[in-house]
């Protein structure tokens, strides 16, 4: 049958949805804790949503539906205050990042539920391999052509947000070389990767996810892994190559960062997207995972190489007058300050390992970093 409805949404109103990990306070190893603190959170209001993960050692929380950055920006330090709150009850630390550095994945545990229960008899070994954490971002979108639309505009900006998410530089107990090594872990899924190339929603639903459904190979939008992908429950398109950064005020920039260059495109002054931008993507994608913000990618239209870090200043400089409707400057500003001067979190935590060389040190600067901004 055909997909459902887009369902409607304010364009370019946002929401973000954060995987964190729970860890031990004796040596920073990951702590199947997630059923005790989503128990005892249940017992007063939670100001959003928690909700539990693949494994018992990570959660998710998510937003409601924002159309500022600053009101983001404070419910997001809610969530965390009020985690943080229920974490020191049960003698648990909760940390950012999209990787813990040391974890034994064939130790990690399945959490109870039929979804997870099905990915995991599926998946195999992949299932617990998928202990990684990411933020989601939510743009509202005024159409569901107006959502496929964005969608692959925003292809040759997925680096951009690669890069200054970045923060798995570890995995399995080494410096991985990559700045952003989860999203290795997502690429080993059959679904994950690019969107098929369709601009008219009517034949992304009855012809492209029919088909698909069909084959007995999805059943919704959720078997889907991929870097952007259209949420027509919500009317949304949602991004999905961020690694969870190590403070909510880095995640909230970063969906203000989105909020701005999606009000940009929809202005339709770039060239409009097409199936060739596509050629160079994989490389772009690999080039933010590996070097982050140091990475080099290639303009697909003009076919020139750029430093990310040079393509993320110049994109600010373009977005500024968004950025005063919106009202979103201050996360422009962190950005800015991410992109010219202190770096991605995946740097931060090369720095702290420098500082004191053991991967239970890294964890130990994420769990001091979420209270904070770094």
């Amino acid at each position: 049958m055909a997909l459902e409805a887009f369902g409607q949404s304010a364009s370019l109103s946002m929401g973000v949805e954060l995987e964190l990990q729970l860890v031990n306070t004796f040596d920073y190893d990951l702590s199947s804790s997630a059923d005790d603190l989503l128990h005892l959170l249940a017992r007063k209001p939670f100001p959003g949503t928690l909700t539990p993960e693949m494994t018992q050692s990570m959660v998710e929380v998510a937003t409601s539906v924002h159309t500022e950055y600053g009101p983001l920006l404070g419910q997001l330090r809610q969530m965390r205050d009020t985690l943080l709150q229920g974490c020191d009850r049960l003698n648990i630390a909760l940390a950012g990042g999209g990787t813990h550095p040391f974890q034994r994945w064939f130790e990690q545990r399945i959490f109870a539920k039929p979804r997870f229960e099905q990915l995991s008899v599926l998946y195999g070994y992949l299932a617990k391999q998928f202990t990684v954490f990411g933020q989601h971002i939510h743009i509202g979108c005024a159409s569901a052509d107006e959502a496929l639309y964005l969608l692959h505009a925003l292809n040759r900006y997925v680096p951009h947000f690669i890069a200054l998410s970045a923060s798995s530089p570890f995995s399995q107990g080494v410096d991985t070389l990559f700045d952003s090594a989860r999203l290795n872990s997502v690429f080993a899924f059959p679904l994950s990767g690019r969107a098929p190339f369709i601009l008219n929603w009517e034949q992304f639903s009855q012809s492209y996810f029919t088909h698909m459904e069909r084959t007995g190979v999805v059943k919704s939008m959720k078997d889907f892994y991929w870097d952007i992908r259209p949420k027509p429950e919500y009317g949304t398109i949602e991004l999905r190559v961020c690694d969870t950064p190590l403070t909510v005020e880095r995640a909230a920039a970063l969906a203000g960062y989105l909020q701005a260059l999606c009000r940009h495109l929809l202005m339709r002054t770039e060239p409009a997207p097409q199936e060739s931008d596509y050629l160079v993507y994989t490389y772009n994608r690999f080039q933010a995972c590996r070097f982050g913000l140091d990475g080099v990618i290639v303009k697909p239209h003009e076919l020139e190489p750029i430093s990310i870090r040079e393509d993320v200043l110049a994109t600010l400089r373009l977005l500024q007058t968004h950025a005063q409707e919106l009202r979103c400057e201050p996360a422009l500003d962190e950005i800015e300050r991410t992109a010219a001067r202190d770096g991605n979190h995946a740097s931060y935590l090369r720095r702290c390992f420098a500082a004191n060389p053991n991967v239970q040190s890294v964890v130990r600067a994420a769990v001091e970093a979420l209270p904070q901004a770094c």
